[in-house]
Formats: structure tokens, C-alpha cells, sequence
């Protein structure tokens, strides 16, 4: 039960977009610019992004922001869509290039605690051939989902059970991105 008065059945952090669409517009905003556009010196491709978005709402125990951001990625990843599920569970054995194991080595210290992002890590990144843009939105990615995840469990916003539900969700992150939902008047 979510602790403020949200719209019945409406997950997540959409529930509070639409509770407060102006705080919700700049909150979607970021991660369109986040998940979609990225940096221009940045190689990261959007399921990579999603992927570190649901690597980081994994280790933060954020069902909702996990699978929403996990069905985006596999939706995103196409034919290859098992590569998601492979590295939520064991990034060690993930068929993921060395550069995107090393990021999300990364964005984990982030999320655990980002003064323990250090030289060697950000060298092993750049040795795998991440790039500036690579190692600045992996950071900002991880930064952010702790703020989203906090956000919609700091409220309580409703968790879908059903996987159905999050393809659903994957297949409009996947294509539309991160836009307002229109509220019915």
C-alpha cells in the first residue's frame, strides 16, 4: 500500500509522475538523456544502459525499477535478450564484453558506496576500451537509479507480480522511452 494517495494500479515511479508531473517531467527527462541519448563520446548502446539501470536497482533490492528496467533491456537487446537475465544472476559468467563487466564493476561500487570508485577500477574500464563518455554515464546511471529506486520504495508505490506486466512496460521503454503519461481527465 503506497504511503501517499496514488492512482489505483498505476506502478511505480509512473504512479508518482503523475502524482507530481512537475517533478516527474525533469525525473523523466534525466533518464531519457540517461537510458536514450547518452553522452556524445559514449559507446554504451540503450540495452546496455537499461542494463546497468537494472544491475543497479537489482543490488538496491528495487523490484519494480529491476524487472521494468531488466524487460527494457531485454526488449532492447532483441535476439539476445537472455544476456539480461544471465548477468542479473552472475556477471562473472555473463556473455558480456570485459568493457561492460568492468562498468558495471563500477556502477556496483556506486550504488554500494561511490567513494570506493577508484583508479583501478576506472583503469580497467578504460584498458577494456570504455571511453570518458562510457565511465561518466555508467557513474551517472548508477547515481541516479539509487535516487529513482529510493524514490518508489521510500514511497511504497505498487509492484507489479506479474512478468506479462513488465514485458509490456520493456516493449514502451523500448520504443517511446520516457514520457509523461497521459492522465485520463
Amino acid at each position: 500500500m503506497p504511503h501517499i494517495t496514488l492512482s489505483d494500479g498505476v506502478p511505480g515511479i509512473r504512479s508518482l509522475v503523475m502524482y507530481r508531473p512537475e517533478t516527474g517531467q525533469p525525473l523523466y527527462d534525466l533518464a531519457q538523456a540517461l537510458l536514450r541519448a547518452g553522452s556524445p563520446d559514449s559507446t554504451l548502446n540503450d540495452a546496455d544502459r537499461e542494463l546497468i539501470a537494472a544491475f543497479v536497482s537489482k543490488q538496491n533490492q528495487t523490484d519494480f525499477c529491476m524487472n521494468s528496467h531488466a524487460a527494457a533491456s531485454r526488449y532492447l537487446y532483441a535476439d539476445q535478450r537472455d544476456v539480461v537475465d544471465q548477468t542479473l544472476d552472475d556477471v562473472d559468467t555473463a556473455p558480456i564484453s570485459a568493457k561492460l563487466k568492468a562498468l558495471l564493476a563500477i556502477a556496483g561500487h556506486v550504488q554500494a558506496d561511490a567513494r570506493t570508485v577508484s583508479d583501478e577500477l576506472v583503469a580497467a574500464a578504460r584498458t577494456e576500451g570504455a571511453s570518458e563518455g562510457d565511465i561518466h554515464d555508467t557513474v551517472l546511471i548508477a547515481a541516479s537509479f539509487c535516487m529513482y529506486n529510493r524514490y518508489v520504495d521510500g514511497l511504497a508505490t505498487f509492484t507489479p507480480t506479474d512478468p506479462a506486466a513488465y514485458e509490456a512496460m520493456g516493449e514502451r521503454m523500448g520504443t517511446v522511452g520516457y514520457q509523461l503519461p497521459k492522465v485520463k481527465a
